[in-house]
């Protein structure tokens, strides 16, 4: 049990909120849809949701899956689980039932709250609790945060204990869990608020998903602590996104390039009706700098912050501020408050400025482990430093270019991809021979998951067949964009597949596209 005094020490993200709480309690925390919270109704709402889930059987321990998209009711269910000691296990909405049952399954998952539209998608997954987000049911978050027995902050709550399980592809086929605590996440909320000037009279759209860090623990998180306020949505359609900032006079907004994109392309776009916005935050993949300079010519009042990082550290690493995008517009700026970066080899020595390496990272912000995988948490922390698995280098000044990822993760609009996955799902077609998936430039996507088939004698297959075949087992962001059928795959002298020559050879497979949905 706790003492008196090591309650009154105590710094949990409950903690962390209930100050803001205590600051600015009817000021308006979060909106969406016509519901609106104050900080006071949040809290309290989220104690209700807590005093639920003990009621249905949760104990401080558990791991709780999210299924669902952006909601008032994701956030409470969010908040009631760190009140709780639960461990949140968001799951990106778009997987299949296999995928999700993956996440489920490895995280030992005692419950599990979904959108009602996507339930059926995790009917009978192997939890002790079903229920949904909204929308009704026995065992339903916002009706709980309506009518549950309030619950107080857990009385053992410490800041080592796990908040969260954020699962993120990697380099490998089989998603792996990291598992950050409450220290880590709150180490990594002040980086935020240092580097990204969070104030509290920002009103802020968050409009990407929240099973996504960035948004979570960039955006929403960061800001809630803060005192401001974040209007919710449910998707970044960019005419939506367009007229939301105007309507309601938004000043701050994050999202990838992809979106960044859609928006500068959009019918809508009018740089007059963008006035109230002043800070425009873009990350989760590389942004082009002539679409930069295009955003920058068109919008100069507007303040530029290139976000870096990854899940495994919270997730922002670095950041360009926008008093720095003149002179590198292709850089990833600097670490952040809580963050030391190096570039190193592959005896972990620092290389030269302007020397390629991998990025490595320390940082309170980390993960502790890598979910009941000891050998890929080991191998993650060599040398006391965390890899992130990515190649850059630094300037003289300190400033981080990211240049590639190492082992070949393909980035698709601001959503990491295993080239592996994908590669494995294809070889079940039985007329593939061979497979390689790499990832090409895509006016929309950034990125785009790209494969060159080499198949096998005597069979057939078109391309909207393997096509269809990945979209049976794959989330749609995996599925490849396009399918080039070859006689052989590249390889040098000791038999390596030579991915970067496909690179080379169909760098221009998507220069025809204008940046259309795609598939």
């Amino acid at each position: 049990m706790q003492s008196e005094q090591q309650r009154a020490l105590r710094n949990t993200i409950p903690d962390a909120v209930g100050r803001a709480v205590r600051r600015d309690p009817d000021k308006t925390a979060i909106r969406f849809g016509a519901r609106s919270w104050t900080f006071r109704q949040l809290d309290e709402a989220a104690a209700r949701v807590a005093g639920a889930l003990a009621q249905w059987g949760l104990r401080p321990g558990d791991r709780v899956a999210a299924f669902g998209k952006n909601s008032d009711a994701y956030v409470l269910l969010w908040l009631a689980c760190l009140r709780s000691g639960l461990i949140h296990v968001p799951v990106n909405f778009s997987m299949t039932r296999s995928e999700a049952e993956y996440i489920v399954t490895q995280s030992g998952a005692s419950a599990i709250f979904a959108d009602p539209a996507l339930a059926e998608r995790v009917q009978g997954l192997p939890c002790r609790v079903s229920g949904t987000l909204h929308g009704g049911g026995d065992h339903d978050i916002l009706m709980a945060a309506a009518q549950g027995p309030a619950a107080p902050v857990l009385a053992e709550l410490a800041d080592d204990t796990p908040a969260q399980i954020l699962y993120t592809s990697g380099t490998t086929s089989a998603p792996k869990g990291a598992v950050l605590t409450h220290r880590a996440l709150l180490a990594e909320y002040v980086s935020t608020i240092a580097a990204c000037d969070v104030r509290a009279s920002d009103y802020s759209l968050a409009a990407l998903p929240l099973y996504h860090s960035a948004q979570m623990h960039v955006f929403l998180m960061p800001l809630l602590l803060s005192g401001g306020t974040t209007l919710i949505a449910d998707s970044p359609e960019a005419g939506f996104c367009l007229r939301t900032i105007h309507d309601e006079e938004i000043t701050s907004f994050f999202a990838p390039p992809t979106v960044w994109i859609a928006l500068l392309r959009h019918a809508d776009f009018d740089p007059a009706r963008l006035g109230t916005l002043t800070k425009a935050y873009y990350g989760a993949s590389i942004m082009p700098v002539p679409v930069l300079l295009e955003l920058q010519t068109k919008l100069p009042a507007l303040r530029f912050y290139n976000c870096y990082g990854q899940s495994e550290i919270g997730p922002l690493a670095t950041v360009l501020g926008p008093d720095e995008h003149a002179e590198r517009p292709a850089s990833a700026g600097r670490p952040v408050l809580n963050v030391e970066t190096r570039i190193v080899d592959e005896k972990m020595n620092d290389v030269a400025p302007g020397t390629l390496g991998e990025i490595v990272h320390r940082s309170p912000q980390l993960l502790t482990e890598y979910w009941d995988k000891p050998e890929q948490t080991a191998e993650a922390f060599a040398g006391g430093w965390f890899h992130s698995g990515d190649l850059g280098y630094m300037d003289d000044a300190g400033y981080l270019y990211v240049v590639d990822r190492i082992k070949d993760v393909i980035n698709s609009g601001g959503v990491l991809v295993s080239s592996r996955e994908v590669e494995e799902c294809l070889y079940t077609h039985p007329a593939v021979a061979e497979v390689a998936v790499f990832a090409l430039s895509h006016p929309k996507w950034v990125e785009a998951v790209t494969a060159c088939v080499v198949l096998k004698r005597d069979t057939a297959a078109t391309e909207e067949t393997l096509v269809a075949h990945a979209r049976d087992a794959l989330a749609p962001f995996k599925v490849p964009k396009r399918v080039v059928f070859v006689a052989d795959l590249p390889r040098n002298t000791a038999g390596k597949l030579l991915k970067r020559k496909l690179r080379e050879d169909y760098a221009a497979l998507f220069s025809d596209e204008t940046g259309g949905t795609g598939r």
